[in-house]
């Protein structure tokens, strides 16, 4: 009898688990990009967004900015910034285009992409203006070259965080 229980608990988990509503993964879609609509800017890397009437975390690949809100960690110089210049970037209910590289989905479950707005990449214009630094996470590096070309470009001017946070930005 308990055998049997256990059985049927067992079918029972992994029918709840199973999400099977139809609608493909966006991570394993065919597909090397996906449109979104995007819900909320979390901070200057992170966005939340809706793919095929699913809630998803979106992190952009190929750059870091200085936290803002992340649990347990202190507000770090120029995150608040960083965070409000993603917000002047992502319009609330704008369509954005997501880009996959190699890996789509890192260890927290986040889709991992290159953000379109329009014909404008996020992490480019975070980049060239001295909210980002660079984060190269293979096999994510397809950009990794042009992202350090923008880097060293806002870096050179004092751009954004390079020139308020010092020697303590990017590190």
């Amino acid at each position: 009898m308990i055998p049997l229980v256990l059985l049927a608990i067992g079918i029972a988990i992994g029918w709840y688990l199973q999400k099977d509503d139809g609608k493909e993964d966006p991570a394993n879609a065919g597909s090397s990009s996906v449109t979104a609509r995007v819900d909320r800017v979390v901070d200057g890397d992170t966005a939340k967004v809706w793919v095929d009437g699913e809630s998803e975390y979106v992190r952009y690949i190929g750059i870091d900015t200085p936290e803002s809100v992340k649990e347990g960690s202190p507000v770090e110089c120029f995150g608040v910034e960083a965070s409000r210049f993603n917000e002047r970037l992502l319009a609330r209910d704008e369509q954005v285009k997501l880009e996959f590289d190699t890996e789509r989905r890192d260890q927290y479950g986040r889709l991992l992409a290159y953000v379109y707005s329009g014909s404008t990449l996020l992490q480019a214009e975070l980049l060239r203006e001295g909210y980002a630094t660079t984060l190269e996470v293979p096999p994510n590096t397809s950009r990794a070259r042009q992202f350090a070309e923008l880097e060293s470009g806002a870096k050179a001017a004092g751009l954004g965080g390079w020139s308020r946070c010092g020697a303590g930005f990017g590190s």
